[in-house]
């Protein structure tokens, strides 16, 4: 297992992620949890639901093997770029002309004024889907290389660029703030699209692209692209699960009380942390290594890899999920409990993110296990188990919205997450699950984890008597 690539990626995850949660206490601070909080988180959703579910999902894990078997590489590249990005420069100009229906689908819940004051910024924001792909592309292109560092880091860009938007703005009304917010996301998005081409440039990949550009016409790649569209089509559905969910949670929150949307942006920044720095930095190392092993044969190799991640994930992941739920209050306080966001705000953040942390070890775990789907070409497989996480997430969502608010959405979706591992073990293997559990390592989890119960539990009283 790459622990230097696996460390390394999650330093710039962590870089990234320490900036966004700094974006978002300014956040919190300029704009609270309010209608205009509301309408800035809607507009910034829909770029960021196609970025999950098919920049940097989807196209990534049906890219990256195929690229791999791909005979002329640089035509084969270029191909596929030129395809996805014009498509997407239309899709945005259509968004930019029309915004409000589409606003309108994230927002059923608002009044016509509300969706009318939030279709500029949709028209903004929706722009970054482009800037994103074109980081996608360069990034799974270095990937290839075993080069991380680079993505990792770069969405410190966006967060520093709307960071300083906050600072410019702090003090000018929630609208001009909001507007600020949307064009500093432009501007992120620039900067890492710049940062990935310097490192293009410096492992020679440009000469891969100028190449397939060059010989676009003498090389027939017809096969390699129709390949590559079996897996991405499957690969859209199977990356949707949590990102179509928490799209419908978004839509759902507008029918419940003011600040709901709010209240599940903010914890589930908190939620994603954890994440991202351990379980899709651990992730995403690993694929292009297992994508080799098992086009090379060498599947124990591939296992072996496996057995070792679960083990970092397991022990990580857990502990992150017990501090997120035993010491949800004194976080959200740290974090988001100044100026316009209160301590009423603060309780309902509470809530939500603890209902968020229960699905951690599960999405975590699922996101491992599902790169040897990915990896192995059984993208279809993947489809269908996201299929039925998502049935579930949105069914109890419909089910605990109106008893439990927000919170309820965000149980719906960690119910989801577990019903999503579940059907991904049983895909991978079970014998081979079982394989990895049947060790001492499972009894110091349970030891660990009861230990790490109590030492929390009454830190957290401490903490509260404190606080409170």
């Amino acid at each position: 297992m790459r622990l230097k690539s696996i460390f390394t990626n999650s330093f710039g995850i962590l870089f990234s992620r320490v900036t966004g949660l700094g974006r978002d206490v300014l956040m919190a601070s300029a704009l609270g949890a309010s209608i205009w909080s509301d309408m800035f988180f809607v507009a910034f959703k829909l770029p960021n639901l196609f970025r999950r579910i098919f920049a940097e999902g989807a196209f990534t894990q049906a890219f990256m093997p195929s690229f791999i078997a791909s005979r002329h590489k640089g035509v084969f590249a270029t191909a596929i770029f030129l395809r996805f990005l014009l498509f997407l420069m239309a899709f945005s100009l259509l968004i930019t002309f029309f915004p409000e229906p589409i606003t309108k689908l994230l927002a059923w819940g608002w009044s016509s004024e509300q969706i009318g004051q939030t279709a500029p910024l949709t028209a903004i924001n929706f722009w970054y889907l482009d800037l994103i792909f074109i980081v996608t592309f360069l990034a799974t292109l270095l990937q290839y290389k075993e080069h991380f560092v680079t993505t990792a880091m770069s969405t410190a860009l966006l967060n520093i660029s709307m960071i300083a938007a906050l600072y410019l703005y702090m003090k000018e009304d929630p609208k001009s703030v909001a507007y600020a917010l949307s064009f500093a996301v432009l501007i992120g998005g620039t900067l890492q699209v710049l940062v990935h081409l310097i490192a293009l440039q410096k492992f020679n990949l440009h000469k891969l692209l100028l190449g397939g550009w060059k010989y676009r016409k003498n090389k027939d790649v017809e096969e390699e692209k129709k390949h590559f569209q079996s897996l991405f089509l499957p690969g859209i559905l199977g990356n949707s699960t949590p990102q179509i969910s928490a799209f419908i949670d978004t839509i759902l929150a507008t029918f419940l009380m003011t600040g709901s949307v709010s209240f599940l942006f903010y914890a589930n920044r908190v939620f994603q942390l954890p994440l991202a720095i351990i379980a899709i930095a651990t992730a995403t190392v690993l694929f292009p290594a297992v994508s080799k092993a098992l086009k090379n044969g060498q599947e124990e190799v591939a296992y072996s890899n496996l057995n070792k991640a679960f083990w970092l994930l397991t022990f990580l992941l857990g502990a992150a999920m017990l501090g997120g739920i035993l010491l949800a209050e004194p976080i959200v306080w740290l974090l988001f409990e100044r100026g316009k966001f209160t301590s009423i705000q603060t309780l309902e953040t509470v809530t939500v993110l603890q209902m968020y942390m229960i699905g951690l070890l599960p999405f975590g775990l699922a996101k491992l296990f599902s790169l040897f789907l990915y990896a192995s070409h059984r993208h279809l497989k993947a489809a269908k188990i996201a299929v039925y996480s998502l049935i579930t997430s949105v069914t109890f969502s419909l089910i605990l919205m109106h008893p439990m608010g927000a919170s309820g959405l965000a149980l719906a979706g960690s119910i989801g997450g577990w019903v999503l591992f579940i059907f991904t073990i049983r895909e991978v293997g079970t014998e081979r699950f079982l394989e990895i559990i049947k060790s001492k390592r499972s009894l110091y989890f349970v030891i660990m984890m009861l230990i790490f119960s109590f030492v929390i539990y009454f830190m957290n009283q401490w903490i509260l008597t404190i606080i409170r």
